[in-house]
């Protein structure tokens, strides 16, 4: 009798917490009676295991009579107590779920943000620098090379007679435009395609 009638005080239990958990979470409405059933199922599945091992599956008068004042008395002394404390628990891990996410996006997530720009910035500022000191540097050079040009132009015009006739004589300049002619031919037929 004292095992049933703990088992109608769980069961109470059980229920006002299944009820407050699914009207929390809003579940969506079809899956409200399969979640009902499997809440049953689970339930009178418990309540027999603790008949059986507690009166070795007999099942009598007394035994529904035990599970009834159970839930009443539950219901009478324990189900305000308990359906506040079930809201008290979820809204604590809400609010510990929430800190956690806040948690991890300040030490976490902008910190590597803000790693990943300044990285990006300084790596914008170096490529800018690099391009201005290679301008630089083009600017300085540009005077020795005319300069080095002036000087080597007698020795660079014979070979630049000698490589034109060369390459006439070879018909670079056709064969050239006949390799153009023949990869923009081959691009057309693959673009109709």
């Amino acid at each position: 009798m004292a095992m049933m009638l703990l088992s109608g005080l769980l069961m109470g239990t059980s229920f006002d917490g299944y009820r407050v958990v699914s009207h929390e979470l809003r579940f969506p409405r079809w899956i409200m009676p399969v979640l009902d059933i499997a809440f049953w199922v689970i339930t009178s599945l418990a309540v027999f295991r603790v008949l059986y091992a507690s009166n070795e599956g007999e099942v009598r008068a007394f035994v529904f009579l035990g599970l009834l004042i159970g839930i009443c008395l539950y219901y009478l002394l324990f189900s305000r107590a308990v359906i506040k404390l079930s809201k008290w628990l979820i809204v604590a891990m809400r609010a510990i779920v929430h800190f956690l996410v806040r948690l991890t996006d300040i030490l976490l997530i902008r910190p590597v943000i803000g790693i990943y720009r300044v990285i990006r910035v300084l790596t914008g500022f170096a490529v800018v620098f690099s391009i201005f000191l290679f301008r630089i540097v083009l600017q300085l050079i540009r005077p020795l090379g005319i300069l080095f040009l002036w000087i080597l132009g007698p020795l660079l015009r014979p070979l630049d007679r000698q490589l034109g006739q060369l390459l006439v004589r070879w018909k670079v300049q056709e064969k050239a435009a006949r390799v153009s002619n023949g990869f923009i031919q081959a691009w057309k037929r693959i673009c109709r395609k």
